[in-house]
């Protein structure tokens, strides 16, 4: 294959920003090699939808100071709280949000304890804390899917491996692109994606993508949910059932992954920009407000939907 030239290899770029490769697909060493050169991650799913890794292209943007700050953050106990409590400050808010835009749907007091846990967060002193806290909280406002989403569309608890009914399918989908979009992002920027506050840093994972996906799930991932199913474009039809796993077919995550590229190339007024982003464009300005707030130029604050 002919070498690319510098301006194929830009319009490349432009027009390509990240693979995510579902089911049984090969690339060769020439397509890798290319890709890795121009900078775009390839994200693997396999045949159930479920994330399985990532081909990140070398760093480019590499900041020793950003991740001397970045560790410090994680080591020091004061800063490490302050950024996992704010992650979930800011979920809460964006869960409340949801809730408030589907108010005719009788969802008053769901909303009310989720703001109760939220009162409380300042108290936590712990991660141990912090999580369980969120994990209630998360209860709670999953029960409310029953009042926003049409009847055949029932869910009783979060299950994630296997996912045992359609709306958990959905969203276990759902998270999967996320993660691999906020992976995308932070590539894109000096932050290290394996040192996480919120989720505790381990091997084999970029845990900070973890961390940024509380602030983004309710607004990227659950409002295609419920415009997916009470709009009625997701239907029973879409999922196939295997063992006690309920699936997505390829028809059903055709539909989710077009909705999902829709949605990242939506576009609002940044209220403090003055100008449009897309919603894809909120997670790097996320990245960046995070570096801002590591380097001591301004205080983090995660992102609410303010519209």
């Amino acid at each position: 294959t002919p070498k690319p030239s510098s301006a194929a290899s830009d319009v490349y770029k432009r027009q390509v920003y990240a693979i995510y490769a579902h089911g049984r697909i090969t690339f060769s060493s020439g397509v890798v090699s290319f890709l890795a050169k121009i900078g775009v991650p390839i994200h693997f799913f396999n045949k159930y939808g479920f994330y399985e890794g990532s081909l990140y292209p070398r760093e480019k943007l590499v900041s020793g100071d950003v991740l001397v700050k970045q560790v410090e953050a994680y080591l020091d106990k004061e800063k490490r709280i302050y950024l996992a409590r704010e992650f979930i400050r800011g979920c809460g808010e964006n869960l409340v949000k949801n809730l408030q835009y589907y108010k005719s749907k009788d969802t008053q007091e769901e909303k009310e304890s989720i703001e109760k846990y939220l009162s409380q967060l300042e108290n936590m002193q712990t991660i141990e804390e912090i999580l369980s806290m969120e994990g209630n909280m998360w209860n709670v406002y999953y029960q409310s899917f029953n009042k926003i989403l049409p009847e055949g569309f029932k869910f009783d608890k979060r299950s994630r491996r296997p996912p045992e009914n359609m709306i958990n399918c959905l969203i276990s989908f759902g998270n999967s692109l996320l993660y691999s979009a906020i992976l995308t992002e932070i590539y894109h920027t000096q932050l290290n994606p394996t040192v996480s506050y919120l989720h505790q840093p381990s091997e084999r994972r970029f845990s900070l993508s973890l961390d940024l996906s509380e602030v983004f799930k309710p607004f990227l991932v659950d409002r295609i949910i419920f415009k997916l199913a009470n709009k009625k474009m997701m239907r029973e039809k879409h999922f196939r059932k295997e063992l006690n796993y309920c699936l997505l077919n390829d028809e059903g995550k055709k539909i989710f992954l077009q909705s999902w590229d829709e949605r990242l190339k939506t576009t609002i007024m940044h209220r403090k920009l003055k100008r449009k982003v897309s919603y894809q464009r909120l997670i790097r300005l996320e990245c960046y407000k995070l570096i801002k707030h590591l380097i001591g130029e301004k205080k983090y604050k995660a992102f609410r939907i303010w519209w």
